[in-house]
């Protein structure tokens, strides 16, 4: 995790709203990727860290 500001436009609610107005198949496709990217994120939360 970094201490610097998160783009506003790439928060989560943007995206969500940039994903909705996509036509159907476009916006199917985009949420499977959104769903991938958050459970990878979540998943990788749970491994523990290691130092080199």
């Amino acid at each position: 995790m970094t201490n610097e500001p998160e783009d506003p436009s790439n928060s989560l609610p943007s995206r969500v709203h940039r994903i909705d107005e996509q036509p159907l198949r476009e916006r199917a496709a985009a949420y499977g990727e959104l769903v991938d990217e958050l459970r990878a994120t979540l998943e990788g939360s749970d491994s523990p860290r290691t130092s080199a």
